[in-house]
């Protein structure tokens, strides 16, 4: 088991529920005894005893199983927060959809089954058997040597198990992430006539999900089966002794009635561990993932430095991104001065978006740094860093608010003359202050209503709003038109005055608003060069 995964309850919650388990061990050897004197004995007297013992048994497992499944939730929670705020530019991808969604599904059941369990596991079957030590040491030294095939057969199980819930995992983000990807671009599929093909992919795909978790299932079914039938052996060594030996007058009915309750007693927790690490598999490929995300990320928390603006510093930075041989940056190196604007330019895919990307948090270097007045982004508090960037990307996302509010996104507090201001200096004015409400006028999902030259505008107005000193711009002209174009130059313009700005830009009406272009290919540095006044 991943150790981090223990990691992910409190402290304080697991040592509760080991408590816990350690009182329902104590109470299980209360019961049996109890009811063997009972029986043996055949006295009333001892059924008052026994009912307690079992409402208190059950009391402990109640209240383990609420305090874990408490902190199991506030634990799912916390991780897809994590992912959420540290996955970056892969939060677009249908397969990260998948893992936030139906796969962080899978990581509870995980915690409420196999932690507890594991718990119990190891602490009732040590308990009782000290008891049946106590009871009948020939009996006790039977279970002793069974209860170790338990976890052998278990683990010898469990490794095909594993290997058969990575391949159903894979299969269902595979399948979530193809048809994310699909419905994205289910315009464009029926436009070249390809909509049944897709189909029939995502069919025969959900055909693959479907026989990997019939596999998965089988392994789980028969996994169960050399559980109980080891155990059930080991059960039977113990109760044919125990009767020859009754029948002979070697033994008491209350030791033989105690040794056969105690026996099942220190082998179903182990048996119980097994079924439930088999049955929360699928959260382990879960967890494994999520961890290896997290640990990717430059987020992290605890001991960072105050975030400010001043000399941007590339030092050998090198990217890949997982499942590609060739890197999109490779040891790249350049400066950024305070207050300097600079344009990246270079062919689509060779890694200038990467570089802003970088920048904002949204991916970390495999090797090399990145420093802001000499300081290593990744020993930044990444969220007051992201409060000194402005971003304007290609696709700005608008929402389905009033035009002010979607400025105000960067400053909420900025007052309604400030908007006007904002827009004003973005050239949106224009066109806002001709709606029928203005500012307060409601835009449609996504900006509907607007023109891609008006929705980069909006953009635009929304980065001075956020009076950042670094500025972001991720080719803002691209697929407009040139007035749309020459307009959006012109509020660019405005909005990077005095500020520090590094522009993905194609088009010369922008390249003429930077001091120097640096010229990237196949995620190589050509070369720096100064823009001619």
């Amino acid at each position: 088991m991943n150790k981090r995964l223990l990691g992910l309850l409190p402290r304080p919650v697991l040592i509760a529920v080991a408590c816990l388990a350690l009182a329902q061990g104590a109470l299980i050897i209360a019961q049996a005894d109890l009811l063997a004197l009972a029986i043996a004995r055949l006295d009333p007297g001892y059924l008052p005893w026994l009912a307690g013992a079992v409402a208190l048994r059950a009391s402990a497992a109640w209240a383990g199983g609420a305090l874990i499944q408490r902190a199991a939730a506030d634990a799912k929670a916390a991780v897809r927060r994590d992912l959420l705020a540290r996955a970056g530019s892969q939060r677009s991808s249908g397969s990260f959809t998948t893992l936030v969604t139906r796969g962080l599904d899978a990581l509870e059941p995980l915690l409420t089954g196999v932690v507890p369990q594991l718990l119990v596991a190891v602490a009732v079957p040590p308990l009782v058997l000290v008891r049946l030590g106590f009871a009948d040491w020939s009996s006790a030294l039977i279970v002793a040597a069974s209860m170790p095939l338990i976890p052998l057969f278990g683990a010898v199980i469990g490794l095909r198990t594993r290997d058969v819930t990575r391949h159903q995992w894979a299969h269902l983000r595979r399948l979530g992430g193809h048809f994310r990807d699909v419905l994205a671009g289910l315009t464009t599929l029926r436009v070249f006539l390809r909509a049944e093909h897709q189909a029939a992919v995502i069919g025969r795909m959900a055909d693959e999900h479907r026989r990997a978790t019939m596999g998965a299932l089988r392994t789980a079914f028969l996994s169960g089966f050399v559980l109980e039938t080891v155990c059930s052996l080991a059960i039977a060594l113990v109760a044919v002794p125990i009767g020859l030996r009754l029948l002979a007058g070697g033994l008491h009915l209350d030791t033989a009635l105690l040794v056969l309750l105690l026996t099942p007693e220190a082998l179903i927790p182990l048996r119980a561990l097994g079924t439930r690490f088999h049955a929360g598999a699928e959260g382990m490929a879960v967890v494994e993932e999520s961890f290896e995300i997290l640990d990717r990320s430059t987020d992290e928390p605890g001991g960072r430095r105050r975030a400010t603006a001043g000399e941007i510093r590339f030092d050998e930075v090198t990217v890949r991104f997982p499942g590609q041989e060739t890197p999109v940056l490779d040891r790249v190196s350049f400066v950024v001065r305070p207050g300097e604007k600079v344009a990246l330019v270079g062919p689509s895919g060779a890694g200038k978006s990467t570089v802003l990307h970088l920048l904002l948090g949204f991916v970390a270097p495999e090797r090399g740094r990145i420093l802001v007045d000499g300081v290593d982004l990744r020993d930044l508090d990444i969220d007051r860093w992201r409060r000194r960037v402005a971003w304007v990307p290609q696709h700005p996302h608008l929402f389905a608010a009033t035009v002010a509010d979607n400025i105000r996104l960067g400053a909420p507090e900025a007052s309604m003359e400030q908007v006007r201001e904002a827009a004003r200096a973005a050239h949106a004015a224009e066109f806002v202050e001709r709606q029928p409400e203005g500012y307060r006028s409601r835009l449609g999902e996504r900006g509907a209503d607007l023109s891609a030259g008006q929705r980069q505008r909006i953009a635009v107005a929304r980065a001075y709003l956020k009076d950042a000193p670094l500025v972001l711009l991720d080719e803002p002209t691209a697929r407009l038109d040139l007035h749309s174009e020459s307009a959006l130059a012109a509020s660019a313009a405005t909005v990077l005055s005095c500020r520090t700005a590094i522009v993905v830009a194609h088009r010369p009406a922008l390249l003429a608003t930077a001091d120097r272009v640096i010229r990237i290919r196949g995620g190589v540095v050509e070369s720096p060069a100064e823009v001619a006044a």
